[in-house]
């Protein structure tokens, strides 16, 4: 969804505006606690990231560590305006999925020897030039490394991304040795480092840091990693996963709880009956609002609430704050016939419920006899554009975004009870047949979302309690990944540059917002989704839809998304041979091959589209095949047939799945 020029031009001009705390304590934090700079790294102050140099001791979180962000150090907007870092102070470590960020000046990643996005396997090799470990057991974690390819030479940071998110509330060990510049010359510490790693520091931060630097070469040569050569090394926490999801889980329980054995309250809007004239897939379209209590700030939740937290830290309804969600619910024809499967979907990228309306889905709704049902993805729909751009000019209220995507989880929740309750939609009049006496609706709630509907699918399915089961339709983790690398992207980053024009301090922005994005998206969640349920959760099946080359979402994201469900085993075959130009295609993950299967799977398919570069750039070759899956009849059927029994079918005769132009 594009935001527009001229919604930009009104962004720009209103910036000024933004207001940040006068004082550190309106911040949230105390300066004089506070580290304010990373002495080892001067080419940003918060650099290297992420970094335990940024945390304090808290015995009040489950880590025993807190973010302590100092008003001092945050990327400033315009260059003069901090992000305030109280919401970055709320938690207990950093995103299991953020990148390593540090500039190494004049370095060649390929005559260093670092493990490439074609070839992730090489950073586990014992003479790795960048290790990730766990620091309590030693296990090296896999990566991929790359240089910031949007930025100049002079500006360009080193990115070390996780080939799998990392496990929250652990503690990690990063260690940089023997790097190459072009030359193939070994790049020096910097002096600063020297001295600390020497213990002969200039001043009081370099003593402290230094002290720092050297019980993490020591603990490192504790797990037989040998620190000759060192460039730099640091630590880093991981964010609890009940820091990560506890909102989340609160506002669910909370809710549900004040819901007891009752359906949530709703109204129906409009119906909207049709002939086969008028819509040969559709019998009917039903409109309307649920009743959710709402866990915002402000009265209804509007675009740009927060969360309203309670004494106890934790997300408090106002009493009497209700979200009327609203639904769009489409019967198929098929339905008047044979009640048809109830399937929440979730809407792309700043959409809204009536993507429900789009030919391919109503047309394959009817082949399948499934009833779409939407909300909207408060937070990131359609309402939400001018926040969510606003937001990019000053990072301060960039939780606002989150906030409201944690309620949106709430809503879509109430929705799917509507669906299964007695006394919900199957009670109406509007979900029966035309003579009032036969329910529509018939079989097991599950969830169907693409693009963003894939992304935030994840997060809500890991806290679905109504269904066992989802499809996500091109999805991905983690957006500090995928933004630089989807074209969807390009207008977003014109209101980025005004405010973050430093192209370096642009990707600590995008790693400091998906702190806050974590508690909003699957990144936060991916890990709960198949294994490892959160409190009061039962596991939960994915069928994974990949469009090989897709120009929106891209396939990396996905695929992290599928080792941190739990290594999803990817059907093969899954490309023909030479698509992919990886060592190891699909590295890590578990081969499927005999059908039908039960559990989770990832299907790659192949609409012809170039591979994707291999640098953080989109994909811009070819034709986008981002919405080809929801066009092919065998994608569909393989997609249904996992909705309705849980069976993953082969639907491409033993070859790689394909679609064809006019599919």
């Amino acid at each position: 969804m594009r935001i527009g020029a001229a919604l930009v031009a009104l962004l720009t001009a209103a910036a000024p505006a933004v207001v940040v705390p006068a004082t550190a304590a309106e911040a949230g934090t105390s300066v004089a606690a506070a580290h304010v700079c990373d002495p080892a790294d001067t080419a940003a102050c918060m650099l290297p990231f992420p970094n335990n140099w940024f945390t304090v001791p808290d015995r009040a979180t489950a880590t025993g560590r807190r973010v302590n962000l100092s008003p001092l150090a945050t990327p400033r907007a315009g260059g003069v305006l901090p992000a305030d870092p109280r919401e970055w102070n709320r938690n207990d470590g950093f995103s299991p999925g953020s990148a390593l960020l540090t500039r190494v000046p004049g370095l060649d990643p390929a005559r260093t020897g670092a493990a490439p996005i074609t070839d992730m396997a090489r950073s586990l090799a014992p003479d790795a030039p960048i290790v990730l470990m766990d620091a309590a057991t030693g296990e090296r974690r896999p990566y991929f490394a790359e240089l910031d390819a949007n930025a100049p030479e002079s500006r360009r940071l080193l990115l070390v991304r996780p080939a799998r998110n990392l496990r929250e509330g652990h503690r990690y060990l990063v260690l940089l040795r023997d790097l190459k510049d072009a030359d193939g010359k070994t790049i020096q510490a910097t002096p600063a480092v020297r001295r600390m790693l020497a213990g002969h520091p200039i001043g009081g931060t370099e003593k402290e840091r230094g002290a720092a630097l050297r019980q993490t070469a020591r603990e490192l040569n504790g797990h037989h990693v040998s620190t000759a050569g060192l460039y730099l090394a640091w630590d880093f926490t991981v964010a609890s996963t009940r820091n990560l999801t506890e909102r989340a889980v609160h506002m669910r329980d909370d809710a549900f709880r004040g819901l007891g054995k009752r359906a949530p309250t709703f109204t129906v809007g409009k119906v909207t009956d049709f002939t086969t004239d008028q819509d040969p897939y559709l019998a009917r379209r039903v409109e309307g609002t649920v009743d959710v209590p709402s866990y915002l700030d402000l009265p209804g939740g509007p675009p740009g609430s927060s969360m309203h937290y309670g004494r106890d830290g934790l997300p408090a309804q106002i009493p009497g704050n209700v979200q009327k969600a609203n639904f769009r619910c489409n019967i198929p024809r098929s339905a008047l016939t044979k009640p048809a499967q109830p399937v929440l979907y979730g809407h792309g990228l700043m959409g809204s419920a009536s993507e429900i309306d789009s030919e391919k889905l109503r047309r394959a709704a009817q082949q399948h006899d499934i009833m779409l049902c939407a909300t909207d993805w408060i937070g990131m729909s359609q309402g939400d554009i001018a926040n969510v751009a606003s937001v990019l000019l000053n990072v301060t209220r960039f939780n606002t975004v989150p906030d409201r995507q944690q309620q949106s989880y709430l809503d879509f929740l109430f929705l799917g009870r509507e669906l299964v309750h007695p006394q919900g939609f199957t009670a109406n009049a509007a979900f029966r047949s035309p003579d009032g006496g036969r329910p529509l609706i018939g079989g097991g709630l599950a969830y169907a979302g693409a693009s963003q509907g894939g992304i935030q699918g994840a997060a809500l399915t890991a806290l679905a309690t109504d269904w066992r089961r989802s499809a996500l339709i091109v999805p991905g983790i983690n957006y500090s990944t995928m933004l630089n690398r989807s074209v969807d992207f390009s207008e977003y980053e014109t209101l980025l540059n005004i405010s973050y024009p430093d192209k370096l301090e642009q990707q600590l922005v995008l790693n400091l917002i998906q702190m806050l994005w974590d508690r909003g998206e699957g990144d936060g969640y991916a890990a709960h989704v198949t294994r490892d349920p959160l409190p009061g959760t039962p596991r939960h099946q994915v069928l994974v839809h990949e469009a090989f080359g897709d120009h929106q979402v891209a396939n990396i994201a996905t695929e992290v998304m599928a080792r941190t469900l739990g290594d999803v085993p990817v059907r093969q075959p899954a490309l023909a041979p030479g698509r992919k130009p990886d060592v190891t295609p699909f590295w890590n993950l578990p081969a499927l091959t005999r059908f039908p299967a039960t559990g989770s799977g990832l299907v790659i398919w192949d609409s012809g589209t170039p591979a994707p570069p291999v640098t953080n750039t989109p994909n811009t070759a070819g034709s986008d095949p981002h919405g080809d899956t929801r066009g092919s009849a065998e994608a569909m059927a393989q997609l249904a047939a996992f909705l309705r029994t849980g069976q993953i079918i082969d639907t491409c005769a033993g070859n790689p799945c394909t679609i064809h132009p006019q599919g």
